[in-house]
């Protein structure tokens, strides 16, 4: 797929996000899509795992989408660990940058079949208050979401 189509970009984020979405699954999260986030931001993909950790995955279908968008380093404060998902052939080199706090943010491998951490994220916990309020905040968002679904 040439991703300087402009009508392949789409099909890129949606096979990323599919493939972020298993990833998630694979390391036993809970996945969300579109987050809003109390700070205004929309995470492209939210998840809870059985511990209570929060992970963010900001889905990057090429270069050019990167370039335009730092909006990511307003994620810290709201998950334990950030991930970058990108299409294999993605320039990783580009995904260096660390928050403030210093937590380099790690890089997951996508594709509409499924993903891969080709990085780990540094962890950086979440305070215990923050930590409550997202827990329930996730459930929440998950049950209204099940049903407006349910509702048709």
């Amino acid at each position: 797929m040439n991703i300087s189509d402009p009508l392949a970009r789409p099909l890129v984020t949606a096979a990323v996000t599919r493939g972020a979405l298993r990833a998630c699954l694979d390391l036993g999260y809970s996945p969300l899509l579109e987050v809003p986030l109390a700070n205004g931001r929309r995470a492209d993909v939210c998840g809870i795992n059985a511990k209570g950790q929060i992970v963010i995955i900001e889905v990057k279908s090429c270069v050019a989408d990167f370039a335009v968008d730092f909006k990511w380093t307003d994620y810290e404060d709201f998950c334990d660990l950030f991930y970058f998902a990108v299409p294999p052939d993605f320039p990783l080199d580009l995904l260096v940058h660390p928050f403030e706090g210093g937590a380099a943010p790690g890089i997951v491998l996508a594709d509409k079949f499924g993903g891969a951490v080709f990085r780990p994220a540094m962890a950086a916990p979440l305070a215990p208050a923050r930590r409550k309020a997202m827990t329930l905040y996730l459930a929440r968002l998950g049950a209204e979401r099940l049903a407006m679904l349910s509702l048709g």
